[in-house]
Formats: structure tokens, C-alpha cells, sequence
């Protein structure tokens, strides 16, 4: 099988149940979003050693692989059959969250993306996670089936940042703390 179509090459593409959309669509914006989020993880996953934070990642670019496939639907029926983001999952970063945060200095300050290569990286994960965020606010989200993917987002954004203090920790580096 080839992997070029040639069916792009005006500038439009397809959706889940056959839909042709422009390349510049919300939903278009949306999952590309969130795939440039999973490269940007998949960095982030190559610059650590900690095999329990990989774990981590691997298993919330698997999530973000369901969420891309759900924005990409343009046929509504075809939503029962994708993978949904649910409250268990949110819990579950919520849950890693805490236990990182619960071995870190209280923050005190605002600190600047950086530190370490790895705690850049996870800086870049966060920022590129609240673009897609944003990019899905303007969708039309009115099914059961997405009804998790914003609040998910917006915790893994948080995720984000707390591991990127936490690598920080991990490499025995200063947080770079941001001053007037």
C-alpha cells in the first residue's frame, strides 16, 4: 500500500464516514493538534531515563491517538465504535499529579520554561496540549462521546507541568524561577 493518496493535493481531506473537509477546518486543526502534542510527548519520552514516567506518557499518547480518531470523525454514527476518553482516565492523571507534586517544594514563584532539556521538552508538551485544548473548545462537541476530551486536556496540561518540576528534582537541577 502506498502511504500518498494524491486525494489531498487540492487542499482538502477526509473524515471518518467519508466526509471531504478543508485541510484549514476546525476538527482538521483539532486532531492535528493533538498528533503534533504526541510527537512532541514521543520527544519528550526519548530525552528521560525515568522508565516509570515513560509508562506514563506512552499510555496518555495512546488516549491522545483515541482523541485524534474521535475529532476526526465527520459522521456522527461512527462515534459508538471509536474509543472514548473517560473519568477514569482523567482520575488517573489527577492521581500522578498528586504524587509527583506530593515530593516537590512547594512552588512559591512562577519559573520559566527550562531547566533541562527534559523539563524544555515537558514545557513544550504543556504549551502544545493547551493549543489543542483550544482548538477543540471551537468544535462542536455535542455528543456523549467528547464529553471527557476537554477536561482531559486541561489535566494533562497540568500533568505537564508538574512533571516537568519534577524531572527537575529527578536531575538534581534548579527551577528557574521567574523574576521581575
Amino acid at each position: 500500500m502506498k502511504i500518498y493518496t494524491k486525494t489531498g493535493d487540492e487542499g482538502n481531506t477526509g473524515l471518518f464516514g467519508g466526509k471531504r473537509v478543508s485541510k484549514s477546518h476546525d476538527s482538521i486543526e483539532a486532531y492535528g493538534t493533538v498528533d503534533e502534542l504526541n510527537s512532541c510527548i514521543g520527544l519528550f519520552i526519548e530525552s528521560i531515563t525515568d522508565n516509570d514516567i515513560k509508562q506514563v506518557l506512552i499510555g496518555e499518547q495512546h488516549k491522545l491517538f483515541n482523541i485524534g480518531s474521535l475529532l476526526a470523525v465527520g459522521d456522527r454514527a461512527f462515534l459508538e465504535k471509536m474509543p472514548k476518553v473517560t473519568l477514569e482516565d482523567i482520575e488517573h492523571l489527577e492521581q500522578w499529579i498528586d504524587t509527583m507534586t506530593g515530593s516537590l517544594d512547594p512552588l512559591t514563584n512562577f519559573i520559566l520554561p527550562g531547566g533541562s532539556q527534559s523539563a524544555a521538552y515537558a514545557h513544550l508538551c504543556r504549551t502544545v496540549c493547551r493549543r489543542a485544548e483550544r482548538r477543540v473548545v471551537v468544535l462542536d462537541l455535542n455528543h456523549e462521546a467528547y464529553h471527557y476530551i476537554l477536561p482531559y486536556l486541561n489535566r494533562l496540561s497540568d500533568a505537564f507541568f508538574v512533571v516537568s518540576r519534577y524531572v527537575l528534582k529527578l536531575e538534581d537541577k534548579p527551577e528557574i524561577q521567574w523574576s521581575k
